[in-house]
Order: structure tokens, then sequence, then C-alpha cells
């Protein structure tokens, strides 16, 4: 069966169990979703702390980088840390989220002002795919597909 919810960060999470059951996944995507904001500050270790130590983890960055592997994929969050100072608020929308054995998504957005490279604060959105696999009962992340939201084409 497949099915999505709509979610305001880690809410409820469809697929096959029972949606709105607190369980590991549901506590992986809170902790990623306040990691990701720490990093907006400029420490990257809680995100990082996230990602399972594995060679086939992947990266498609906002800012460009393509990684493969723990040390590139971790590597670059370092990089994207040093890049923020600062952080005043924000957060994460996660519009769908879905769990089918091992494997799990959320799609959203991560909104909120920031700092980059010592400029003036400025809000920032990135629409953000992250999939998570269950390691044993703890629930990883192994890719993040990240970008700046397009114009819609259409409304040109």
């Amino acid at each position: 069966m497949m099915t999505a919810s709509s979610t305001a960060s880690a809410g409820p999470v469809a697929g096959d169990r029972t949606a709105g059951t607190e369980d590991g996944l549901d506590r992986a995507i809170r902790r990623v979703d306040e990691a990701v904001m720490t990093i907006r500050s400029g420490d990257p270790q809680p995100y990082i702390d996230c990602w399972a130590d594995d060679p086939d983890v992947t990266l498609f960055g906002a800012w460009g980088p393509i990684e493969l592997g723990y040390p590139a994929v971790t590597g670059t969050f370092h990089w994207v840390g040093s890049r923020f100072t600062g952080h005043s608020g924000g957060g994460v929308e996660n519009t769908v989220v879905y769990a089918s054995g091992d494997l799990a998504y959320t799609v959203g957005f991560e909104r909120g002002p920031v700092s980059v490279d010592g400029g003036p604060e400025r809000d920032m959105v990135i629409r953000v795919t992250h999939i998570y696999r269950r390691f044993g009962e703890e629930w990883m992340l192994v890719h993040r597909h990240a970008d700046f939201p397009p114009a819609d084409q259409r409304r040109a």
C-alpha cells in the first residue's frame, strides 16, 4: 500500500505501519529536522551524526556537490557548516513522509533566515528529499537531494 501524509515536521508517517505511532523513524526524522537547523548555525556535527557510516550514502547538494561515501558526504557537511554564521529561526516542513519496510523518505522544505559567508542575514528556502534506511532498530540517513526551488515555469 502506498500512501503519503501531509505533515509539518515529524508528524504522522504513512506506509506499512500505523500512522502517528511514535517509533524510531519518528524520532530519527525529528532529530534530522533539528540537526539541519543546527548546521545553519555553523555546527554540522549533529547532522553528520544522523548519517549511516556507509560507502553507499549519497549527497546531491543544493550548492552543487555530488558525493558518494561517508567520508566525502560528511566532509562536504563540514564545508557547508563553515559557510553559515548565526541562525535566527526557521524550520523544516515535511510535506510527504513515507515508510515501507526498511526504507523511508521525507520530501519538503527547509526555511529560515541565514547568514552565508559572513553576509547579511537573508531568507533561504531549500527543497529537500531525505532517504532513510533502518539498520537494526535505528533509522539513519543514506541520501539527501536538495536544491533551491526554481520559478514555476507554468507561470512565466
